[in-house]
């Protein structure tokens, strides 16, 4: 008998926690995500008025702002990280991180959309419980000017990239492919 109450107290306590964890998802979705289509619109705009060397900044300089002020708003940490990073300074992914993105390339390959991938996990860091969670951000027609195969891209632009990003490896993606993801640090 006493090894029922354990089981269903260790089920109910289990299904508790993925409440909790698509609650905390739900949440984190909506306060994080708008931040992505603001860049991706602030990049095409730039792009189309201005040319692909004057929306380096935008990548470079204005995304990491627009995440800085949602990461004031909402108290979370918010970047952007890549297996093949642009910038490794900001963009490094941490071993959590990598191993979502890892997993964020199985799924693709096995058929998941790009657009919907995410996770999110209930993790404990410096003795304090924290909800991390990672969306993917899928390369469009837009990121393809500068992170698409490396002989295509245009010598002058080849070359302002490099003298923006001396350490630059995010170069050969495709349409479609996963290019990073949003990742959040959200204390609980």
């Amino acid at each position: 008998m006493l090894r029922i109450a354990l089981v269903t107290a260790a089920l109910v306590a289990g299904s508790a926690h993925a409440q909790d964890v698509e609650t905390l998802k739900l949440d984190t979705r909506k306060n994080a995500l708008p931040v992505l289509p603001k860049v991706v619109a602030m990049m095409q705009e730039t792009v189309a008025s201005q040319g692909v060397v004057k929306a380096i900044p935008v990548c470079k300089e204005k995304a990491p702002q627009l995440l800085k002020e949602q990461s004031e708003k909402t108290g979370w940490k918010m970047s952007r990280v890549s297996l093949k990073t642009r910038n490794p300074e900001r963009g490094t992914p941490d071993t959590w991180e990598a191993r979502q993105l890892a997993d964020f390339n199985i799924r693709a390959a096995a058929g998941e959309k790009i657009e919907s991938l995410e996770t999110g996990e209930i993790v404990t860091e410096n003795g304090k419980p924290m909800f991390r969670y990672m969306r993917a951000i899928p390369v469009g027609d837009v990121c393809l000017k500068c992170h698409g195969a490396a002989e295509q891209i245009e010598a002058g632009l080849k070359s302002e990239l490099a003298r923006n990003y001396p350490l630059d490896r995010a170069f050969g993606y495709e349409k479609g492919q996963i290019r990073g993801a949003l990742t959040v640090w959200r204390p609980l």
